[in-house]
């Protein structure tokens, strides 16, 4: 088995050095007698998603080609801090191509065992969705209190120089895409006001 190695810590400036976790993943694999294809380490926030972690990405552009079996992390964590949704979906990615996944701290989260593979894939799954309602139910319920507190939600109007700025601009015939562009804001803001005032 093939085996591609992922370390991650926060940055590099702050002491923290990826040697801590490569040290025992290398150790795994020279036990279990699996062999390193590479290794893949990211000196960025696990918050960040994949096309902001180069070596993140690299990893993914690999799996697809199936150049290693298995990735092998030092935990949960170190993988991936962007929720459990988000993560889940990496793991399922990775399963997609075939590809199992290990993490060195917590071997109930293995996949390298096939038999367990679709079993903890579904259980994740499963607690991700019950995470997502949590979330959802408590930004509802927050938005409520604010709401009743009189506050408003949403995000503020624009200033009316702008907003008639974007109006001259439409009724010329610009897109909002153009528009945006031109006057340096979001385009779906600009597609709001795109109507004559």
């Amino acid at each position: 088995m093939r085996i591609a190695i992922y370390a991650r810590v926060s940055t590099d400036d702050k002491g923290q050095d990826p040697e801590n976790q490569l040290q025992d993943l290398r150790a795994w694999c020279a036990a279990a007698g699996r062999a390193v294809s590479r290794e893949y380490i990211d000196y960025e926030s696990g918050r960040k998603g994949a096309e902001k972690r180069k070596q993140f990405a690299a990893l993914f552009d690999d799996a697809a080609k199936r150049k290693f079996d298995c990735v092998l992390f030092w935990a949960l964590d170190r993988f991936s801090r962007e929720g459990m949704a988000q993560t889940i979906i990496h793991l399922q990615r990775l399963s997609s191509y075939d590809v199992a996944f290990h993490s060195y701290t917590e071997p109930h989260l293995a996949t390298d065992n096939e038999l367990v593979r679709n079993i903890l894939l579904a259980l994740l799954s499963s607690l991700a969705k019950v995470e997502a309602q949590k979330i959802s139910e408590r930004t509802k319920a927050g938005m409520a209190r604010a709401k009743a507190k009189g506050m408003k939600i949403g995000r503020p109007k624009l200033e009316i120089e702008l907003r008639q700025k974007i109006s001259e601009r439409a009724a010329k015939g610009e897109t909002a895409y153009a528009i945006a562009k031109a006057l340096k804001i979001d385009r779906h803001t600009a597609a709001k006001y795109v109507k004559p005032l």
